[in-house]
C-alpha cells in the first residue's frame, strides 16, 4: 500500500506498573514522558516512554475486570499487548481489515487523535491499533496519547532505537502474510533469514514458536554491555544479549 505508515507505539501489560517501569527506564536510560489518567476509566493506569519517535507504554490493571487484566490470566503475562501504527486515513485500513473479516474492536476520536483498533483475536499474537494527529505527519509533531511535550523526554545516550519487534507464531509465514494485508506492507527477508515486515522507521520480524505472541522487541544501545548489566544489578536473568522484561524479551546490540 502506499502511503504513510510508520510504528508509532508499543504497548506492554503487566500486573502492576513497578517495577517494571523502573526497570525499563533504569537499564534502557529512559525517561517517563506521560501518564495518562483517562486510562483510570477502563481500569487501567499507564506510563510512556519515549525511544526515539516510537513510544513504549506499560498498562496495568487497577481492578478487576479489565482487558488488560483478562490478557495477563489468558497469557500468564507473556507476550506483547498492543502494537500501533500511525497512517494516512485509520479508517480506510480498518474498513480494510473488516473486508479480510477483521472486526474492528473500538474507535478512539478525540480530535486531532483518531484511532481504528482492530480485535486481537482477529488480529493474532496482538492488538493492531492504527492512528493519525491532524498536523502530526511530523513524527516529531503532537502525539497526544503521550502528554504534551513527550519530545522533550527523548533521551539517546544508551537507548538509540527501536529496531524491531518481534512475532512469535508456529505458522509465522502465514502471520507475515496476515499482517502484512493488515498494515499494507509485502513479507520479505530479513538479514538472519526471518520472515519480516519492513517500515520506514522499524521491522515487524516473525519467528518459528509454540504460541502467537508478540514475543520481543530488539533495542540499538550505545553500550550493550552495560545495558546487560544495569539489567543483572535490577535482578533480571541475562541469557547472552537479552532479557525478559514486562512479558517480552528484550535484545540489545
Amino acid at each position: 500500500m502506499a502511503g504513510y505508515m510508520r510504528l508509532r507505539q508499543i504497548c506492554l501489560v503487566a500486573p502492576q506498573l513497578e517495577p517494571v517501569i523502573s526497570d525499563i527506564a533504569g537499564i534502557m536510560g529512559l525517561a517517563v514522558c506521560y501518564r495518562d489518567v483517562n486510562v483510570a476509566k477502563y481500569g487501567l493506569e499507564n506510563a510512556l516512554l519515549p525511544v526515539d519517535t516510537i513510544l513504549l507504554e506499560v498498562v496495568a490493571p487497577s481492578r478487576d475486570g479489565t482487558a488488560a487484566g483478562r490478557f495477563i490470566a489468558k497469557t500468564g503475562g507473556r507476550g506483547g499487548y498492543m502494537a500501533i501504527f500511525c497512517c494516512d486515513d485509520p479508517d480506510e485500513r480498518g474498513r480494510s481489515a473488516n473486508a479480510m473479516g477483521v472486526r474492528t474492536a473500538n474507535v478512539i476520536d478525540h480530535p486531532p487523535y483518531h484511532g481504528v483498533q482492530l480485535h486481537p483475536r482477529d488480529c493474532r499474537a496482538a492488538f493492531i491499533e492504527f492512528n493519525h494527529t491532524k498536523g502530526s505527519d511530523d513524527i516529531l509533531g503532537p502525539y497526544p496519547p503521550a502528554g504534551p511535550d513527550w519530545q522533550k523526554f527523548i533521551r539517546k545516550n544508551v537507548t538509540q532505537a527501536l529496531t524491531a519487534v518481534e512475532m512469535q507464531s508456529p505458522d509465522p509465514q502465514g502471520l507475515a502474510g496476515h499482517w502484512g494485508k493488515l498494515i499494507g506492507a509485502a513479507p520479505g527477508k530479513a538479514e538472519s533469514g526471518e520472515t519480516e515486515l519492513r517500515l520506514p522507521n522499524a521491522s515487524v520480524r516473525f519467528v518459528k514458536g509454540g504460541g502467537e505472541i508478540m514475543s520481543a522487541l530488539e533495542f540499538r544501545v550505545a553500550d550493550v554491555a552495560g545495558v546487560l548489566h544495569a539489567a543483572r544489578e535490577r535482578g533480571l536473568a541475562v541469557a547472552g544479549n537479552e532479557f525478559l522484561l514486562g512479558g517480552v524479551t528484550f535484545r540489545v546490540s
